[in-house]
């Protein structure tokens, strides 16, 4: 789920990779409709659609015999598929009115400042205690935390914006069982320059800001038996580099698939037959208890 995040690497976000492009995900927008034209027309009722989609089924199998490499065939007839059934089950999962007001309180619904990302963190819960096994959620967009001045008023209204709704999604998932069996990810692509006047991108940054940083940052992960209160690693006192038990962006993304109960080390094949390892890292299995 995203504001706008068509501003920032567009379908790449939510894209497959080289996977199959059946894997790629379902993009839920802000507002009042997250998924676009879900509602079936005026005056077309259910086993008219159904039919309509069965027939359509039948001409891209057809298609797609001719075409047994082409993948995007079988996610197009997928595709529709799960449409179908969105259109079904998904009005009920995206309707946040259903929600109490203690619940929509938690997740700062009640505030404008937090609005907006709470909004994403309730929609996420709802669509997870459903099924949906990965949740995407976006904040930031249009640069807000890629700040070359003013950081400290910037930062602080971006955290704010996300705090509260961050820590009502684990409340809310552990209250109903959830966060057991759900790993929560909350990390950007790197942090910010500790000192003035350092530029590692030749963006440059006044006095008031700072330039990219992606030698010491940090992530925050719960549930899915992730240790509680547990804090690994150290940076030196200005946050410059690690000092101790440093963690790489792939022994982060190792780590989640442990807690998935993948092993990191699975060979896949991409689109050419070719061998990929899934990621060549060791999971930091100290997070667990």
């Amino acid at each position: 789920t995203d504001t706008d995040a068509e501003v920032v690497n567009g379908s790449r976000n939510w894209g497959a990779g080289f996977m199959p492009a059946v894997y790629q995900g379902s993009r839920f927008r802000p507002g009042d409709e997250p998924i676009a034209f879900l509602k079936t027309p005026e005056g077309i009722a259910p086993q008219r659609q159904r039919a309509k989609l069965d027939f359509l089924a039948q001409l891209n199998q057809r298609h797609a015999a001719q075409r047994p490499d082409n993948s995007e065939l079988e996610a197009r007839i997928r595709s529709y598929e799960l449409a179908f059934r969105m259109q079904a089950e998904a009005p009920v999962a995206i309707d946040l009115k259903s929600e109490s007001e203690a619940t929509r309180q938690l997740y700062g619904l009640d505030n404008k400042e937090t609005e907006t990302f709470g909004r994403q963190c309730l929609l996420a819960r709802r669509l997870s205690e459903r099924g949906v096994r990965f949740v995407q959620l976006y904040h930031g967009a249009g640069s807000k935390w890629d700040s070359h001045d003013n950081i400290e008023p910037a930062h602080s209204k971006l955290c704010r914006a996300v705090d509260k709704p961050i820590a009502g999604l684990l409340r809310d998932l552990k209250a109903r069982g959830l966060l057991d069996e759900t790993l929560v990810v909350a990390v950007g692509e790197f942090g910010r320059s500790p000192e003035k006047g350092v530029s590692t991108s030749g963006n440059g940054n006044d006095a008031d800001g700072r330039d990219h940083w992606p030698y010491c940052y940090t992530s925050v992960v719960a549930g899915a038996g992730i240790k509680r209160g547990y804090v690994h690693g150290e940076s030196d006192k200005t946050g410059s580099a690690p000092l101790e038990s440093p963690v790489h962006p792939s022994e982060l993304l190792a780590t989640i698939y442990h807690a998935f109960g993948i092993d990191p080390e699975t060979i896949v094949y991409n689109h050419l037959n070719q061998p990929r390892e899934l990621v060549k890292a060791k999971a930091v299995t100290e997070l667990f208890g």
